[in-house]
């Protein structure tokens, strides 16, 4: 088949290599949309990932498809059922687990390789994180489960309360779909910064009830305050995994708020905190990483409810040939997510 495989910084290559074979408690699913990430997007340009991946690997972790292939243990009538499978599964075993922790879990199954015409489902996720697809959503939309299931886990942490001021920095999928799920359920005022007025506008059609772009602003902590009577804001959240922008999150932060720091950094960067801010406001900063199975199933059946437009969110659908080029336009900022074909692969 197929696929592409990372070998470092900003090398992808498509490649031929063997068509996976299910082993016991395995299904292969022949993929019809793999959707790109902003975490693709990072992995792809720093060459690697602290915890889901190390080069050279297959590449992409949003899919959904068709079981083609079943191992020993898997009834032969899943055959042909369409499904969307998380790329990961904790183990439920360990100490974390046993506390419903589930992503902090130390012993994460992972599977990457999506960017391809098969995907071969490790037994763990088929038997915790694979799950049937709704008949009338289609496949590109499914795809987007995992980005969607770690968004909602992100809003369950945030603390958001009716009526609460909440800021979101960074206008990339995972900064827009926020917005969107803040502005659906709750009476939350939900201000978005971002670096592109394109996607703010997105940002204003799901929710959004104000936008700044961040190239015209001096100060976003300055901003927020003339936005809040001089407060800062109730909730922050950082969707952009650029250590400045932490701290402009923090900065952002009414005394008494929680500032969600989603986006992962690179690796050994560190921040400053004025511990004045941090001790005598009494300002909770936790970090928010991953999607636990709840929130997986809670993803898929808000992705099939159709209540929010997260069609917006793709901007394309390109063949897996010119996966390459995606990656040039994402870091270019010309699109936020691409729904890839490998079936129009050659």
């Amino acid at each position: 088949m197929l696929a592409a495989v990372l070998y470092g910084q900003e090398d992808l290559r498509l490649e031929r290599v063997a068509d996976p074979t299910p082993a016991a408690g395995e299904v292969v699913i022949q993929v019809a949309a793999a959707t790109t990430c902003g975490t693709d997007l990072k992995v792809w340009r720093r060459g690697g990932h602290a915890k889901m991946l190390k080069p050279p690997t297959l590449f992409g972790h949003e899919a959904a498809g068709r079981i083609v292939a079943v191992g020993e243990g898997i009834s032969a009538s899943q055959v042909g059922v369409r499904v969307v499978a998380n790329n990961s599964a904790p183990c439920t075993n360990c100490f974390f687990c046993q506390r419903q922790e589930y992503s902090l879990c130390p012993n994460l199954t992972w599977n990457n390789g999506t960017f391809a015409e098969y995907l071969k489902i490790p037994a763990q996720i088929v038997q915790h994180n694979l799950l049937p697809i709704p008949p009338d959503l289609p496949d590109a939309l499914a795809a987007m489960t995992e980005p969607l299931a770690c968004v909602l886990h992100g809003v369950a942490r945030s603390n958001v309360k009716p009526g609460d001021r909440v800021v979101v920095l960074g206008d990339g999928a995972i900064g827009l779909m926020f917005v969107a799920k803040l502005a659906s359920d709750s009476s939350a005022e939900v201000i978005l910064f971002g670096g592109n007025d394109q996607r703010l506008q997105i940002g204003k059609k799901l929710g959004a009830t104000q936008t700044f772009n961040y190239h015209k602003q001096a100060d976003i902590a300055s901003v927020v305050k003339e936005l809040t009577d001089g407060m800062g804001a109730d909730v922050v959240i950082e969707a952009t995994g650029v250590p400045s922008v932490w701290e402009s999150a923090i900065a952002s932060a009414r005394p008494g708020a929680t500032v969600n720091l989603f986006g992962g950094c690179p690796r050994d960067t560190t921040i400053t905190v004025n511990t004045e801010q941090l001790h005598y406001s009494e300002l909770t900063l936790k970090g928010v990483f991953h999607n636990t199975p709840k929130y997986v199933r809670d993803a898929l059946s808000l992705l099939a409810s159709r209540t929010i437009p997260f069609e917006l969110l793709i901007s394309e659908h390109q063949p897996l040939k010119n996966l390459e080029q995606v990656f040039q336009d994402m870091k270019n900022r010309k699109v936020i997510k691409v729904a890839i074909d490998p079936s129009v692969a050659s």
